[in-house]
């Protein structure tokens, strides 16, 4: 193992049933240093996380840890850390209700006639922390600090543990700006001290604000290694998305060119969603389709769902055609006519014991109450409709949903909100995961709902699809929403330096 080197992972292969989630991949870590690893969903960071730390077998490749004689595999968490290597993940995983010392030293609590030794055991936890310039009351439950001193002091603990190889796993999604610093404040004393730490994290800013060097994965291969200083911003949203910078070929749709925009359908001044979207501004036109646009948790779905009072807003304001509207629950915008095609179609999508009848008319009947049931032939004709029109391969009407693929699921879905015949519609990466045939088929439909007047927000991580299918973009980065851009700018170029922000 080379000088200076205190982790070496080589030709990690690990598959899933149908998935290569690791494909040869490697990764150097140096003492010292704080080393970003980035990809977008699905790029193999946290399967490459999960075989390093014994959560996850690999078949083939090797691992080597300074001061290992022989390579290791590590068949557990508790086997990785005996190894030198602790996680810190983004839930923190301490005991509220025990104190800073007691959570800082468990299982391993310095004893006294076989008794715990409590003096011992608080003066080490002050001289830990005091050492990392964390300055607290070890005899507090700690349920009584933030999540991010929950944080420090679980970093603190795994560090205290003689961890070689810090993994810290989004460990600032749910900090404030104020607290982020002191993190990275903390990570800075541990790089000085020689631990190498290894940073999971989707925000752009604090890589550049904290990182050493960035390693990026693409659909489980690796993209590359790369020192921070000489990796502009939008050279790594390029090789996270796996686009050419250089490419402008934009794709232009047709009929769509120069259309008049209609009325401000939705309206939202200031609002927000706190510890998730940052108050935003932004107008939404009858007969438009506006794209999200933004990487993996720059705060798409999140604007969305506080539209929408999936996530409830808890400041600013919302506007229905011109009228303030106090959005409560996802009932309250349903009734205003908005549908919400959400992301996690599995979870939140469909009723999977339901048939594609039943997983269709749920909205409506949810709409229009229970005193105003619809009949079995009413279901019956709306579901045959929309099996026809978008074309929904299913044995028939009273197939459970679950025996569909997962593009004709989507179907069901989207018909379940046509349905409702909303005035404004949210779709969700309402095309990942289906083949290419039906992305194109709901890819004409969107443009077709915007035609007749419908207003439509569609987020999507594919750029080719956004430039296809929408009439204006709005730019989100770090949870808020940094821009917008209009149609004649909508190409990868310009998007991809919007994305970037930061001026490189």
């Amino acid at each position: 193992m080379e000088q200076d080197v205190v982790l070496t992972m080589r030709d990690i292969s690990k598959n899933f049933p149908g998935v290569k989630a690791l494909q040869n991949v490697d990764f150097t870590l140096r003492k010292g240093e704080i080393h970003a690893l980035m990809g977008e969903n699905g790029a193999g960071k946290s399967t490459l996380i999960k075989v390093l730390t014994g959560v996850e077998e690999f078949e083939s490749g090797e691992i080597q840890i300074e001061g290992a004689d022989t390579a290791i595999i590590n068949r557990s968490p508790q086997e990785a850390q005996a190894n030198g290597i602790s996680t810190v993940y983004q839930e923190v995983n301490l005991c509220p209700n025990l104190s800073v010392a007691e959570n800082l030293f468990i299982g391993r609590e310095p004893k006294r006639a076989g008794m715990i030794d409590w003096r011992t055991m608080k003066k080490k936890s002050r001289e830990l922390l005091e050492g990392l310039d964390i300055h607290i009351d070890v005899s507090v439950a700690v349920e009584n600090y933030s999540i991010a001193i929950q944080q420090m002091l679980a970093i603190a603990r795994a560090v205290d543990m003689s961890a070689k190889v810090l993994i810290l796993d989004e460990p600032t999604s749910s900090l404030d700006d104020g607290e982020v610093e002191k993190l990275f404040g903390l990570m800075r004393r541990l790089r000085d001290q020689g631990v190498g730490i290894i940073f999971v994290t989707h925000f752009l800013e604090q890589v550049y604000a904290v990182c050493d060097r960035i390693t990026v994965l693409r659909n489980g291969a690796l993209v590359g290694e790369f020192k921070v200083e000489e990796l502009p911003r939008v050279q790594l949203v390029a090789k996270m998305m796996g686009k050419d910078f250089d490419d402008l070929a934009a794709i232009k749709k047709e009929g769509m060119q120069n259309r008049i925009k209609g009325e401000v359908a939705i309206s939202a001044k200031k609002l927000g969603h706190k510890g998730t979207i940052r108050p935003f501004d932004l107008d939404i036109h009858k007969g438009e389709v506006i794209g999200l646009t933004g990487l993996l948790g720059s705060g798409r779905s999140e604007l969305a769902r506080s539209i929408y009072g999936a996530d409830k807003p808890d400041m600013g304001e919302l506007f229905v055609k011109g009228k303030k509207l106090l959005v409560g629950a996802p009932l309250d915008a349903m009734m205003a006519g908005m549908a919400y095609l959400p992301e996690n179609r599995k979870e939140e999508g469909i009723i999977s014991d339901l048939s594609v009848r039943e997983n269709i008319i749920i909205a409506l009947q949810a709409k229009r109450g229970l005193f105003h049931l619809l009949s079995r032939k009413e279901q019956e004709e709306f579901t045959d409709k929309y099996i026809d029109v978008l074309q929904i391969k299913t044995a028939d009407r009273e197939t459970p949903i679950r025996q569909l693929s997962g593009g004709n699921q989507q179907k069901v879905i989207l018909g379940r909100w046509l349905l409702t015949n909303p005035d404004f519609l949210i779709l969700d990466e309402p095309t990942r995961g289906i083949d290419i045939g039906t992305k194109t088929e709901i890819q004409k439909l969107v443009l077709q709902l915007a035609e007749q007047g419908m207003a439509v927000m569609f987020i999507s991580s594919e750029i080719e699809e956004m430039i296809r299918t929408c009439s204006r973009m709005a730019v989100l980065r770090d949870g808020a929403k940094v821009g917008e851009l209009e149609e004649s700018e909508l190409h990868q170029n310009s998007i991809m330096k919007a994305i970037a922000g930061g001026g490189n």
